[in-house]
């Protein structure tokens, strides 16, 4: 059974996503992506949320992006969501947590969904790596074009997703002269979730 904490955080989760897709901003479901790569050392990327429930949040990217390495090295990332317009001052969304791979029919089910030149991209894309010049990379995707010509496009070796699986959220909502507001959502070793406030 799913801790009531648990289950209340991804519920407070689920309430403010929805508050900041009503408002009509671009991409409310952009966030932060931080990593460490094997020797400790701190990268961070926007990326968008593409699905959320009790076993976490995924997000989609080539297993050897540089996030892809960071996280088969250091499987744990930070997440934040910035929505600067929301309630009085803004609101903030942190999630701290280990990350797996999603399996591959959930990976595939993904893949099926996305636009079909996001699709084709995927597998033009050596994503990260150094690209000579933009014609070569336009090129690659003309080949993609002409491979999948009369089919589906299949999910490339190599492009999957990334769970990361909640141990802390915090939920801080901004107020003016810095009187902020900020919930803590914490596991503890046993499983069992806890919840305090936090000071300003």
């Amino acid at each position: 059974m799913t801790d009531p904490l648990y289950a209340e955080a991804l519920e407070t989760f689920g309430q403010l996503l929805e508050e900041a897709r009503a408002s009509g901003m671009v991409d409310p479901n952009a966030m932060t992506v931080a990593t460490a790569d094997a020797q400790g050392r701190p990268h961070a990327r926007t990326v968008l949320l593409k699905a959320y429930d009790e076993r976490g949040f995924v997000f989609y990217t080539h297993l050897d992006s540089a996030k892809g390495r960071d996280l088969r090295a250091n499987p744990h990332a930070a997440l934040l969501f910035l929505w600067r317009h929301l309630r009085e001052a803004g609101v903030q969304v942190r999630v701290e947590g280990g990350v797996t791979q999603v399996d591959a029919a959930e990976a595939d089910a993904y893949f099926a969904s996305r636009p079909r030149m996001s699709q084709l991209g995927a597998w033009a894309s050596r994503q990260s790596q150094t690209l000579a010049s933009r014609a070569d990379f336009e090129a690659a995707l003309a080949e993609a074009e002409a491979r999948f010509a009369d089919g589906p496009v299949p999910r490339p070796p190599g492009w999957s997703g990334f769970r990361v699986v909640p141990r802390a959220f915090e939920f801080w909502y901004g107020a003016g002269f810095r009187l902020h507001e900020r919930w803590s959502y914490e596991r503890g070793e046993d499983g069992t979730w806890s919840k305090r406030m936090l000071q300003p």
